[in-house]
């Protein structure tokens, strides 16, 4: 009875305390929905990733002292050339993916997706050199991306 009530108890502490603090919140990124043009002609905007050459948006972390949709319209800039751009205040969805950290493990990130009405797109552009880019409508970018809640995302614009 005693070795029963122990192990209720140590079960109790293992699923209520110390399980819950080894569970690590997902990380949090923004990415930039970049299009132009208006219905049939709506354009999306995508890129390669640098190590996976996987189409994806442009995304990354947040940047002290921007607001999140003003840290997606940087990603923007650096990894796809979006020069003049203007990125809506709230986003228009989120997805979850699991990044892969140069020791080999995956986290869960949570990604908020601001969508970003491109003006201008430079050549001369920061990391032109590491990813291509590419213009798609939804039908294609549905296609190209892995991320099943990303499918969806532009399947709803």
């Amino acid at each position: 009875m005693v070795i029963l009530e122990l192990k209720s108890a140590l079960n109790t502490i293992w699923e209520e305390y110390l399980f819950p603090l080894m569970q690590r919140p997902k990380a949090l990124q923004v990415a930039a929905l970049c299009h132009r043009g208006n219905g049939e002609a709506r354009e999306y905007l995508l890129v390669t990733s640098r190590h996976s050459g996987r189409w994806i948006l442009p995304k990354g972390w947040p940047i002290t002292g921007l607001k999140f949709n003003e840290a997606a319209l940087r990603e923007a800039w650096e990894e796809a050339g979006v020069r003049h751009g203007k990125a809506k205040k709230k986003p228009v969805g989120a997805y979850t993916y699991q990044k892969k950290k140069a020791t080999g493990l995956e986290i869960p990130v949570e990604t908020l997706v601001y969508s970003v009405a491109v003006k201008d797109l430079s050549e001369d552009y920061p990391e032109a050199s590491e990813r291509n880019r590419k213009w798609v409508k939804a039908d294609d970018a549905v296609e190209m991306v892995n991320e099943a809640q990303l499918k969806s995302i532009f399947l709803h614009q």
